[in-house]
């Protein structure tokens, strides 16, 4: 089926990547998004990655443009909505996939500083950019959000701060479902295991010394469904679903993309 987000406009929020030998959740989607009709504002912290991803998009005939913003920052938000409306005509979708990590650990190591900023980008910043999304939203009757959490929200113990982040997605996306469902505006997320993104690998090869090759061969066994992890483009076309008019009738959901590992954790 082609064109299932013809004449949509979406905002994906790190919208560029790490660096690395795979392809990330943000670029994954902008391109999957922008190859079934969607216009699409690539938006990343580093705007260089973001035009990256944009010119793929373009390279392959589809419509995009890329913004550096920070969406810690309630102006980045703000100008990355108002973008799209000038740019696009209005704003459809928005995936709030900005994520991070690092320097976390259980609740009695980690510092202060390292749990405040995790919070921040993971949590307050997804909220931050659905605030600003559903004022059009909520005008024009009908919008979709999704959200990028993980099976961090639900099972984990040694990264205390990115499992609060992501059990607070979880709890966000519900929250703006009910809120916001007699104004035609639909959030679900995406609850992801283990996935073979460059940011995943590359980054915890670099914090635990190994390589790369170990640390996909360690995550690669964790995982039931056929002992290999997902990709991106898994990410992506369960954001395709849950952003498209097929899923109309399905708002509040909290999607597990894990290759059976949450079934196991129950």
């Amino acid at each position: 089926m082609a064109g299932r987000l013809q004449g949509k406009c979406a905002i994906v929020t790190g919208a560029g990547q790490t660096p690395g030998e795979t392809i990330g959740n943000g670029r994954a989607m902008s391109l999957l998004f922008a190859r079934e009709g969607a216009k699409v504002l690539c938006l990343d912290r580093v705007g260089e990655r973001a035009e990256e991803t944009a010119v793929m998009i373009r390279g392959e005939g589809g419509e995009a443009i890329a913004l550096a913003g920070d969406v810690t920052k309630t102006a980045d938000c703000a100008a990355a909505v108002a973008t799209a409306q000038s740019q696009f005509g209005g704003l459809h979708i928005l995936v709030n996939n900005v994520g991070i990590g690092g320097r976390d650990g259980p609740a009695h190591r980690v510092e202060e500083d390292a749990f405040e900023r995790i919070l921040a980008v993971n949590l307050t910043g997804a909220w931050k950019m659905t605030k600003a999304a559903l004022g059009p939203m909520r005008d024009q009757g009908a919008g979709a959000i999704v959200n990028i959490s993980s099976l961090a929200a639900i099972a984990g113990g040694i990264q205390v701060a990115y499992e609060v982040s992501k059990a607070g997605v979880n709890r966000l996306t519900t929250s703006v479902a009910q809120s916001n469902a007699k104004h035609g505006v639909r959030c679900n997320a995406i609850m992801m295991g283990f996935m073979d993104t460059p940011m995943a690998i590359a980054g915890i090869a670099a914090a635990r010394g190994e390589s790369q090759a170990a640390v996909r061969e360690r995550r690669d066994a964790q995982v039931p469904l056929g002992g290999k992890q997902g990709t991106a483009w898994d990410t992506a076309y369960a954001a395709l679903f849950l952003a498209s008019d097929e899923a109309k009738f399905i708002t509040g959901a909290i999607l597990p993309v894990d290759g059976g590992m949450g079934a196991r954790i129950g």
